[in-house]
């Protein structure tokens, strides 16, 4: 189940995204093509005043969730200079109170935002130009605070468990396995002797080559 939400949040996110930044795109060619004399007849028909305001509110509704998702894997920025100069023990008492904490702070948006939601949903307000239910586009402040909260009782459960916190690392490429890294030293070293030359042998070859030879210096 929880490998599920987790893939369902990543979706939504990526979704989101792409969608939006499609949109945009397809809007400003539009705007532009309406200054061409020879697309305009082609492009009076087709109105995309809405296109601003659904981008801003699905930007709206991929922030939330990415706020979730950050929690997750640990992609939020945390000062812990001094917190991580502490002994163990007082450490973990540090990080758990600032998880349950962080908890506790969404869980309190999220009900007030329930609580906005609900009573907007009463109300007949609509978006000016989508003429969306405005309890729709203020949904995400629930949804998204309390999926937050979860993340961090979730990040908070492991971290008492196993004492280790997520950790997002910058650098790895995703799909790539440990035995293809190499370090930049062995990098600057490959490429020089490609450079210099690899008697007559092919790329493929000389890759071939060179991962035996290092097979059999490991051996």
């Amino acid at each position: 189940m929880l490998k599920f939400l987790d893939h369902l949040e990543e979706w939504l996110i990526a979704f989101l995204m792409g969608a939006a930044t499609l949109l945009i795109f397809v809007s400003v060619v539009h705007r532009y093509g309406m200054g061409i004399d020879a697309l305009q007849p082609y492009l009076t028909h087709i109105h995309l005043s809405w296109a601003q305001e659904l981008c801003i509110y699905m930007f709206v509704w991929m922030a939330k969730f990415g706020a979730a998702y950050g929690v997750r894997t640990g992609i939020h920025v945390g000062v812990d200079v001094l917190i991580n100069k502490l002994s163990t023990p007082n450490r973990n008492k540090f990080v758990i109170f600032g998880l349950l904490a962080g908890a506790l702070f969404t869980a309190t948006v999220g009900t007030l935002g329930a609580d906005f939601v609900w009573e907007i949903g009463h109300t007949e307000q609509t978006s000016a130009d989508l003429e969306l239910p405005m309890w729709i586009v203020y949904l995400a402040i629930p949804v998204g605070s309390y999926l937050m909260c979860f993340r961090f009782l979730q990040v908070a459960w492991n971290f008492i468990r196993t004492g280790e916190l997520p950790h997002h690392d910058h650098s790895h490429v995703e799909g790539m396995d440990d035995e293809d890294e190499v370090s930049i030293g062995e990098a600057i070293q490959i490429a020089e002797e490609r450079e210099h030359g690899h008697a007559g042998l092919s790329d493929e070859a000389w890759d071939k080559q060179r991962r035996d030879d290092d097979k059999e210096n490991k051996s």
